[in-house]
């Protein structure tokens, strides 16, 4: 994994590849996987001590990884972890992978620092744009500090049916 400081980054969309999906196991906190259990079994996640992950199917993917012909999808969009609602961005504290200048971002008088993983497709690298700056970081802070829970900017925004429908790959 490799970060680069958000102010190196002009703007950012989902592209629908899958990756994230593909490569990053998800933690999830107690809440979610009980939201999750409770909505698709028990089945659908993973426990290892003190931590739960939604599990893996046999090729590697995140079970709730869906598609269609051209793009895929989360099978979990109205229930999305945290960690997948903020990716491909992390907002620290502290300043960890360099450039603290490039990644610190002031929100209502405190300073974080964002990155983002530069294995995200949907970067586009430069100077950004406006709407990346006000916008989308805006949100991607709201939604690491759990300030909101809807995304607006930070995820794709087609609708792919009822949830019943999706998380079911485990079962195919």
């Amino acid at each position: 994994m490799q970060f680069v400081p958000w102010q190196n980054v002009a703007d950012w969309h989902c592209k629908a590849c899958g990756y994230c999906c593909k490569l990053y196991s998800v933690v999830l906190s107690f809440p979610e996987w009980l939201n999750i259990t409770q909505t698709f079994g028990t089945e659908t996640t993973i426990a290892i001590i003190d931590r739960f992950f939604i599990k893996r199917v046999n090729d590697g993917d995140c079970a709730f990884l869906c598609s269609d012909s051209k793009n895929y999808y989360c099978g979990l969009q109205n229930m999305k972890p945290d960690a997948c609602k903020i990716w491909p961005f992390k907002i620290l504290s502290e300043s960890k992978y360099g450039e603290a200048n490039q990644a610190a971002y002031d929100y209502r008088g405190v300073r974080f620092y964002i990155y983002a993983d530069t294995m995200c497709s949907g970067l586009r690298y430069g100077t950004p744009t406006w709407e990346f700056r006000n916008l989308k970081i805006k949100e991607f802070t709201e939604l690491a500090l759990g300030l909101r829970q809807d995304q607006c900017k930070t995820t794709r925004t087609v609708n792919y049916g009822s949830q019943q429908q999706w998380g079911r790959r485990l079962f195919q």
